[in-house]
């Protein structure tokens, strides 16, 4: 299963949620406000280098321009896709479950 989390967590508790109810087969794709979560040096990057061990871990690069950061900042272990790579997760995957 893919999914999606387009919530900042630092505002929300969605990519708490998704990290807590997603399976070790899950890949989860961070986009809109939720790529705030990839970048390292926050108060949540234990938690998700702890997910990356766990998941598939992936980021929307035009997103994380859009809001002004740099790509270079993100965590390792977390993919940077563009929008073809965002199609090519939703078609790998059988289901997308979306946390808002």
């Amino acid at each position: 299963m893919l999914h999606t989390v387009n919530k900042s967590p630092f505002e929300r508790r969605t990519l708490d949620s998704c990290l807590r109810h997603a399976q070790p087969d899950s890949a989860v794709l961070l986009i809109e406000d939720g790529v705030y979560g990839a970048f390292n040096g926050t108060a949540i990057t234990g938690k998700v280098q702890d997910a990356i061990g766990n998941f598939k871990m992936y980021v929307l690069g035009p997103d994380v321009r859009a809001r002004g950061m740099d790509e270079s900042h993100v965590l390792d272990g977390i993919t940077v896709v563009d929008y073809e790579g965002f199609v090519d997760l939703v078609a790998e995957h059988d289901k997308v479950q979306a946390w808002l």
